[in-house]
């Protein structure tokens, strides 16, 4: 999958012996482009489920990824944001196609902002001519929006990224409308999967995993995988660390009464973290008066450290918003806040712990301190 002009040498020696079965099994040489035959999927055909359709290089790797990210129901690979009908893998990027892929996920356990901001941590959006070995323009990265949000919403995640200081490129991931997806020939599904030790050999000779590994060293869990210094204590010491009303909300999904609560009107600048774990949460900087007497943010500082649920205790169904490591019952989260998001995280004081800027070095979070410096 080295480039075109070199044949895509490296990725067709890790498939070959796959393929070769493969090919033995079809009734024809024409099987393959068949199978992607007036199969060009459509927004409209799967309105019962949310959708994001994303090109990060490799559609083997992005997949992989994405699987692993809580709320993804599954993961295609596949063909977008070219001309014509039915590309194969042969074709598309004669087509102007990018190997993409469609993320199916639950929007009631993960919103689409945290889909976007996990799958930037899995590419290089500074590359404009490829991903890691794979060159050529079909492994360029792209995000595909439905809509005006999403289209938003993909604006305010490249930015972040670009003024984060954590590349000293520009950002080259493009912003593009969708108008079509056509899954790959069957062999590329779930390759990760059928393929394991030949793709796992592609993944870390292509480069990727080091880039990420290096690139995110200093972050939580770029994977989605726990990280232990985030733990959560046993009963008893809960008990003996929190007050009554800090047990209560973040143990038995509690509320607080509004307006009278530590942090609603708190205006200075820092980091709130999980009183139980101290995995960072929401930031000052996107924090609002939403009237309601809650602290209120349009959005989380770390996605990965906020985890959706749905939420029926009531006569209606609401989404629960919990930390990811220690599973604290944060508050809850609505669909009428501000732009860019739009989103009110409104989340109990009892259930955070705010760090003022002047101690994030102390308290260990110096990583954060960039997102207050002048000009940021």
């Amino acid at each position: 999958m080295i480039g075109k002009g070199g044949t895509k040498r490296m990725k067709k020696i890790f498939m070959a012996i796959g393929l070769l079965f493969f090919m033995l099994a079809c009734q024809s040489g024409n099987s393959q482009p068949s199978e992607v035959k007036n199969n060009m999927t459509k927004i409209s055909e799967t309105k019962n489920a949310a959708v994001a359709t994303l090109a990060g290089g490799c559609f083997w790797c992005v997949a992989s990824d994405m699987k692993k990210l809580p709320g993804v129901e599954k993961v295609i690979s596949g063909y977008a944001g070219g001309k014509g009908e039915n590309p194969t893998y042969e074709s598309y990027e004669k087509m102007g196609y990018l190997e993409a892929v469609q993320v199916y996920y639950d929007p009631r356990q993960v919103s689409y902002e945290r889909i976007l901001n996990y799958f930037m941590k899995h590419i290089d959006p500074t590359d404009a001519g490829g991903q890691f070995a794979d060159r050529g323009s079909g492994y360029r990265t792209a995000i595909f929006y439905n809509d005006e949000q999403e289209k938003k919403m993909a604006r305010q995640v490249l930015q972040n990224i670009a003024g984060s200081g954590r590349f000293n490129k520009p950002i080259a991931t493009e912003i593009t409308k969708f108008t079509g997806f056509y899954p790959a020939e069957d062999y590329h599904q779930d390759y990760d999967q059928k393929n394991p030790l030949r793709y796992e050999s592609y993944r870390m000779g292509s480069g990727r995993e080091g880039f990420i590994r290096e690139v995110w060293k200093n972050d939580e869990a770029p994977t989605g995988v726990a990280d232990p210094k985030y733990g959560k204590p046993d009963k008893e010491t809960l008990k003996k660390k929190l007050t009554k009303t800090q047990y209560d909300v973040t143990q038995n999904c509690g509320t607080e009464p509004p307006f009278q609560n530590e942090y609603v009107h708190n205006k200075k600048e820092g980091i709130y973290v999980d009183v139980v774990s101290g995995e960072p949460l929401f930031s000052s900087l996107d924090k609002y008066d939403s009237g309601t007497g809650w602290p209120s943010f349009t959005r989380p500082l770390e996605p990965a450290n906020v985890v959706e649920k749905e939420d029926s205790s009531l006569s209606t169904t609401r989404t629960e918003v919990r930390s990811k490591h220690a599973d604290s019952h944060l508050g809850h989260v609505f669909p009428d806040g501000p732009a860019p998001s739009g989103m009110r995280y409104c989340m109990n004081s009892a259930a955070l712990r705010f760090i003022p800027k002047e101690e994030l070095e102390k308290e260990g979070y110096g990583r954060y301190l960039k997102l207050f410096s002048p000009g940021k």
